[in-house]
């Protein structure tokens, strides 16, 4: 009984849950940029949201609503 759960929980991972990672290896033999696209597009989405909140630190320090407490939580007191 736990063999074949144990085999089905291999099957899933491995050849169904897998499948992609392996369509990506063997896609970056042949083009590197064309595999890492996804990679490129995270990068991008974090360095625009990124420099959105660096503009809205700025926007509340200039307005002195930045508060900076170092005590933030109460065992630091």
């Amino acid at each position: 009984m736990w063999t074949s759960f144990f085999n089905a929980i291999q099957y899933l991972t491995v050849d169904v849950l897998m499948v992609p990672m392996d369509w990506l290896a063997k896609l970056e033999l042949t083009n590197w940029w064309a595999a890492n696209t996804l990679n490129w597009i995270f990068i991008i989405i974090c360095s625009i949201a990124f420099v959105y909140w660096l503009k809205q630190l700025k926007i509340f320090k200039a307005n002195n609503e930045d508060e900076q407490d170092t005590t933030a939580h109460s065992f630091l007191k």
